[in-house]
C-alpha cells in the first residue's frame, strides 16, 4: 500500500500552512454561503396532517411549540425487505438533538412509508429519532420527495399558525449535514473511492461500498438479538 512521503517537521509545517489557507477560505466561504442562506425568501405552505406515533398530527404542532423546524425525507420503497442504507446510515448519525433546542428548533424523519411499518423499521435499524409518515398527504412530492422519489432535506418556519418552507437540498447537499463524511475525509486514504482525486497507488475501491448498508446499521445499532 502506498504512503505519503516522509519529510522533516519544518516541510510538513509548511505544506499543512499552505493547506491551512485554502480550508480557512473555504470555511469563509461557507460563512457567505450560510449569510446568503438566511437572507433567502420563503414559501407559504398550505395545511398538511401527517401521522406519528400517536396518530395524525398538523404539520404546524409537529414544530412543538419551536419555531424552526428541519425535516429528513427518508426514502421508502414499499416492497423492499430494507430500506434506503443512505438514508438509513446518515439518519443513524443524528443523535442526542436536544442541542437544537436551544436554538429553537427540532429535526424529524419523514417518509413515504406507512407509520407502523416507518416505526418498525426504525426500531429495527435502532434509529430513535421521531418519524412521521407522509402516505396519506401530498406533502411529501410538494417538498420535492414524492413517494419512489429520492431523499431531501427541507427546513421550515413557523410563524404562529403559518407554516413557511425556507430551504431545500438533495444529492450532495446533504453531505454537510453529518459528521461521518467530514470524519473520513480527513483520514490520509480518505474515501477511497475511485471518483476522487488521490495519489497514484492509494487505496481506490467503487463509490458508496464503504458506505453502511441498512443491514449493516441494524448489526451496529439495532436491538441486540
Amino acid at each position: 500500500m502506498a504512503l505519503p512521503p516522509v519529510v522533516d517537521d519544518a516541510a510538513w509545517r509548511k505544506e499543512l500552512d499552505e493547506l491551512r489557507a485554502r480550508e480557512k477560505a473555504a470555511t469563509r466561504e461557507l460563512d457567505a454561503i450560510a449569510a446568503q442562506r438566511r437572507r433567502l425568501p420563503m414559501v407559504r405552505m398550505p395545511e398538511y396532517t401527517l401521522v406519528g406515533a400517536d396518530g395524525p398530527v398538523r404539520l404546524v404542532d409537529i414544530f412543538d411549540g419551536r419555531s424552526q423546524l428541519i425535516v429528513y425525507n427518508h426514502m421508502w420503497n414499499p416492497d423492499a425487505e430494507w430500506q434506503c442504507g443512505g438514508c438509513t446510515s446518515l439518519t443513524s448519525s443524528w443523535t442526542r438533538l436536544g442541542f437544537l433546542d436551544n436554538y429553537d428548533a427540532r429535526l424529524v424523519i419523514v417518509t413515504q412509508g406507512p407509520i407502523e411499518a416507518a416505526l418498525a423499521y426504525a426500531e429495527r435499524v435502532g434509529n430513535t429519532m421521531t418519524w412521521y409518515s407522509t402516505a396519506d398527504s401530498p406533502f411529501g412530492a410538494d417538498v420535492d420527495a414524492p413517494p419512489g422519489g429520492g431523499f431531501a432535506m427541507n427546513v421550515f418556519l413557523r410563524d404562529g399558525e403559518t407554516v413557511y418552507r425556507t430551504w431545500h437540498t438533495t444529492g450532495r447537499g446533504v453531505e454537510q449535514l453529518t459528521y461521518t463524511f467530514a470524519l473520513v475525509d480527513v483520514l490520509p486514504y480518505g474515501r477511497q473511492e475511485d471518483w476522487q482525486d488521490s495519489p497514484e497507488g492509494w487505496p481506490q475501491k467503487p463509490a458508496y461500498s464503504g458506505w453502511l448498508d441498512s443491514p449493516d446499521v441494524a448489526r451496529l445499532y439495532g436491538p441486540a438479538t
